[in-house]
């Protein structure tokens, strides 16, 4: 009988800290940060700057996920099941603004902190929008790239991403409205078309641009997967030297279009800080912060200080938009 109650007691000890265990588990902050889609270079840089902050925070849970392919419906069902698994903030890069508006609410009525970076989702969808930069900025920054490469005269085209994208959208228009300033007045643009963000729709598009504009003199493609893909595409149909590529793009992945010709110069900020930007500032809405609100300002971490505007939006600190030039 002795031996039998010590039994249950080493039984009930190790139940106890396994339970111990599960609930030590359970308390570690889940931030998801949901991308446009697997297997991109950019977001996967930006994974990176998400686990080096969730380290320096401590405690944190990176779930790095999104769909194979850009699509809404994709974010949808990952977003469904992120709520399931009840974690406590989601970080996502949008594929369309407005149509996951509906699955973000229901993840704020579940008390989830949501917050949108790099592409914005509507305002009523979202506690903020992280940008990584200016959008003037970016926007100004490609035509002037593309007029460098064309010594200020020519046709040009824009190869986005999807045609939902809200970042890309923004940048379009502010290039099309750019090039009603007289410094861009010998640009004309002939054509926008849309990659989807895969490497082999953004080819076959930078090949038709190619083949149904003759006098095309340059490529503006504001995704690091279009402007990698336009630039094998000057290649292939040997037009290095009368057709340049520009745009945004990832050092890593564009120094051999560099070298061949086809990229004068291309621009990005640093995604791995875009990441790690981001998982702070879902921290902060985790933890309750009240400055974490329209208006308020704080720390991530590095970063330094990030404010948010009146319209729940803030550029990443500082804003970072470099050149790299053969």
């Amino acid at each position: 009988m002795k031996r039998r109650k010590v039994i249950l007691a080493a039984i009930a000890l190790s139940m106890l800290g396994a339970m111990q265990g599960c609930e030590q588990k359970s308390d570690k902050i889940k931030i998801a940060i949901v991308v446009k889609n697997l297997g991109n270079g950019f977001f996967d840089a930006a994974h990176e700057g998400a686990k080096e902050a969730a380290k320096q925070i401590g405690n944190v849970e990176i779930i790095y996920t999104g769909p194979t392919t850009p699509s809404a419906e994709g974010q949808i069902e990952i977003i469904n099941s992120l709520i399931s698994q009840k974690v406590n903030a989601i970080a996502i890069s949008a594929n369309d603004a407005n149509a996951l508006v509906p699955i973000t609410k229901k993840a704020m009525q579940r008390g989830i902190k949501v917050i949108s970076f790099d592409s914005g989702i509507a305002p009523e969808g979202r506690l903020m929008q992280l940008n990584p930069s200016n959008a003037e900025l970016i926007g100004i920054k490609q035509l002037e790239m593309a007029s460098n490469a064309t010594g200020g005269k020519g046709e040009i085209a824009i190869l986005s991403a999807s045609a939902q994208a809200t970042n890309q959208n923004i940048w379009i228009n502010v290039m099309k409205k750019g090039l009603e300033k007289p410094e861009f007045a010998g640009l004309k643009l002939v054509a926008t078309v849309y990659g989807d963000d895969q490497s082999d729709k953004s080819y076959r598009e930078a090949i038709g641009l190619l083949r149904s504009n003759p006098n095309l003199k340059v490529i503006i493609s504001p995704s690091t997967v279009g402007i990698n893909a336009a630039s094998k595409a000057v290649v292939d149909e040997k037009l290095v030297g009368k057709v340049f590529v520009t745009g945004l793009g990832l050092p890593s992945e564009m120094a051999g279009h560099v070298k061949s010709g086809a990229v004068k110069e291309f621009a990005i900020w640093n995604p791995i800080d875009l990441g790690y930007a981001a998982t702070y500032i879902a921290n902060e809405f985790i933890k309750g912060n009240p400055d974490a609100k329209a208006g308020g300002s704080f720390t991530i971490g590095r970063m330094g200080t990030i404010k948010i505007d009146a319209n729940g939006e803030a550029a990443m600190a500082p804003p970072s938009l470099t050149t790299k030039r053969t």
